[in-house]
């Protein structure tokens, strides 16, 4: 099962720097996470965002009015929960799927996952 640690870096649950197989057995079976066959999309989309925030950056230090970096926050705070949420559909078409064909302890465990991990959505 995947973890949070402090620093907001995931980590698999009781070891430092688990692979990704000791996640998903999903990924042991493909090679794949649901996110692969997407994966230069999902970058184009980052790098876009990750663009959006660098404009944060240039907003604040050339003094640019406080409503219109908070205009810019909140496209970019969008931006980020849909990423996010495409993320998790592919996780849930992708490894909970697996795991729920699988059925047991697997199963229950990624369920688990996918729960917490709608519930830090929820909480942003």
């Amino acid at each position: 099962m995947t973890t949070t640690g402090a620093s907001g870096i995931p980590s698999a649950a009781g070891s430092g720097n688990g692979s990704a197989d000791d996640h998903c057995a999903a990924h042991a079976a493909t090679g794949e996470h649901g996110y692969s066959k997407d994966k230069d999309a999902h970058l184009k989309r980052l790098r876009r965002i990750e663009g959006q925030v660098r404009g944060l950056q240039r907003m604040v230090e050339e003094d640019v009015y406080c409503i219109d970096v908070l205009t810019q926050v909140s496209a970019s705070t969008k931006a980020l929960q849909s990423f996010a949420l495409r993320l998790l559909e592919e996780h849930l078409r992708h490894c909970v799927a697996h795991a729920a064909k699988e059925g047991g302890a697997e199963m229950d465990d990624k369920v688990e996952e996918a729960t917490a991990a709608i519930a830090r959505l929820l909480r942003t």
